[in-house]
């Protein structure tokens, strides 16, 4: 190796470190590198190809001297091409003449107008004694330059890429990791701060609680599952929230409540003398949501014609206005939510089997309030609070009524129990809810659990009073606390003035110590 040459190539890996140094973003830095392999050392269309695990291929994440176009088309399988074999054997290639090697694919179409002698050299990029991906260059250098040699240094330049994408992937796992505690903090300031949070405490919503905090800081479309009133809108609202997106518009548009002939107008716009009727051009509710998150409720009942249109929104982030021939661009987390089995729907061939592939993928279950019934107690004292903020009116329920309440199936779910507390609030002239007073607004002739439920709060002796049943909920979320006063009145939706209270009124302080004292044994027997 001459010295001239010698000198360039310890020059392009002092320059080639310094921008790997110097990177965050893993494109980018791979960008610089194949430059100053380009610039430097005249090697020419050199391209970075990794795996992509999601799609079992190998495709070109960074290049240079490729058009757009050209890269695109560099996908290959891993038994194909040049490429496909330096990745499975992981060992460098060199081909002397492009044009005699059958291997050589050339599926970018970059060197279809080359001319004269090219040779083209790879090899592969490795990470923990596995292949990972193939660095590829095309060599200019005059023949006197031994394709070994180029061979050793890009062996190097290879290391520092591997290197560089393992840093990038730990990078990458800490700020996934940072996201989804800042998401986790954010809500429980949302709590704290009476914003939108779920009251429950059940598996079931712990799990919902737990994918919502893991989805909300990412672009992913959520598909919300459930019945009629268990909290979509509600979970919809706290992703927005928890989102990159927050304080950007959030809109909500149930595609049930407006006919479908108006539908289209509604959510893609239109442009004046569009219609009948259509006197002044009006955006539509996308473009209305624009960099923030549009909700479509009850997307099963969206017209067949309407959900190709929404296909596009959600593949290219394209809309025209209805009457209009202008493409428009827009940034919209798209949330969905139904009260109906899409998978049924399509094999019936009422839904888009592909629109329903793109909306469905992080689908959500919120649970029936049949299925959590450990959830009604707190969801009755957040609303009986709400209701006491709202109309300045403390109301309770008796013991046989509260009975009533747990063994009711609620077929109208949270919202049930919302409607029917405010109900109770404005109608009631006593501060205590009876039984008696509840018969008629629970409509026991609609319902057999009702029946049940007030035949066993008339006629059956009572175990547990109001009282004992609750201590027993403090008492519980105090245990799934740890003792913590603060955590326990969190959970139970109480202030901590409010849990103090309730502690004394108890007795439970010894209780607390007590439980305190366990769990510091446990902890010193196990360290």
């Amino acid at each position: 190796m001459s010295s001239n040459v010698h000198g360039l190539k310890l020059s392009a890996l002092l320059a080639i470190c310094q921008a790997i140094d110097k990177a965050i973003n893993l494109e980018s830095a791979l960008d610089r590198v194949l430059k100053i392999l380009s610039e430097q050392l005249s090697m020419q269309r050199a391209t970075v190809t990794l795996y992509d695990p999601e799609t079992g291929q190998l495709s070109i994440n960074a290049s240079y001297g490729l058009t757009a176009e050209e890269k695109q088309r560099g996908v290959y399988r891993l038994d194909e091409g040049v490429t496909g074999r330096i990745f499975q054997t992981g060992e460098p290639y060199y081909v002397p003449d492009i044009n005699k090697e059958p291997l050589f694919l050339d599926k970018t179409g970059s060197r279809g107008v080359a001319r004269g002698h090219i040779s083209f050299v790879g090899v592969p990029i490795v990470l923990h004694g596995d292949p990972i991906g193939v660095l590829n260059v095309d060599r200019l250098f005059e023949d006197e330059i031994e394709f070994e040699e180029d061979i050793d240094f890009l062996k190097v330049v290879a290391t520092l890429i591997g290197q560089f994408i393992s840093l990038n992937e730990k990078i990458m796992a800490r700020e996934a990791a940072l996201k989804r505690e800042n998401t986790s903090l954010k809500y429980q300031i949302s709590k704290k701060s009476k914003g939108p949070y779920i009251v429950g405490q059940s598996s079931a919503m712990v799990e919902v609680q737990r994918q919502m905090e893991k989805v909300s800081p990412t672009r992913a479309t959520v598909l919300l599952l459930g019945e009629s009133g268990v909290g979509k809108t509600l979970i919809a609202r706290i992703i927005h929230e928890l989102s990159e997106r927050q304080g950007c518009p959030f809109i909500k548009v149930n595609c049930a409540s407006i006919p479908g002939n108006l539908l289209e107008s509604e959510l893609f716009g239109h442009e004046k003398g569009a219609f009948t009727g259509a006197t002044n051009t009006r955006p539509g509710r996308f473009e209305e949501a624009d960099t923030g998150t549009i909700l479509l409720d009850e997307i099963g009942e969206l017209p067949m014609a309407l959900q190709a249109k929404l296909l596009r929104v959600l593949q290219d982030k394209e809309l025209e206005r209805l009457g209009s021939n202008r493409t428009r661009t827009i940034d919209v987390r798209i949330l969905a939510a139904t009260n109906r089995d899409l998978g049924d729907l399509v094999e019936h061939g009422k839904f888009r089997l592909d629109l329903y592939y793109r909306l469905n993928v992080f689908p959500v279950r919120v649970p029936p309030l049949r299925e959590r019934k450990e959830d009604i107690t707190g969801l009755l004292n957040h609303f009986l609070q709400k209701m006491a903020d709202d109309y300045g009116r403390h109301i309770h329920l008796t013991s046989t009524a509260l009975d009533a309440l747990i063994r009711y199936d609620w077929p109208g779910n949270v919202r049930e129990m919302q409607n029917l507390i405010e109900r109770l609030v404005i109608m009631s002239d006593m501060d205590r809810i009876s039984l008696e007073f509840l018969k008629s607004y629970l409509s026991p002739g609609q319902s057999p659990v009702v029946q049940e439920a007030i035949h066993m709060s008339e006629d059956t002796p009572r175990h547990t009073s109001l009282k004992e049943f609750e201590r027993n909920e403090v008492m519980s979320a105090l245990e799934r606390s740890g003792w913590v006063q603060y955590k326990a009145a969190e959970a139970l939706g109480l202030s901590a003035r409010q849990m103090g209270y309730r502690v004394k009124k108890y007795g439970l302080e010894s209780m607390i110590a007590e439980g305190r004292a366990r769990l510091r044994r446990m902890k010193e027997a196990q360290m």
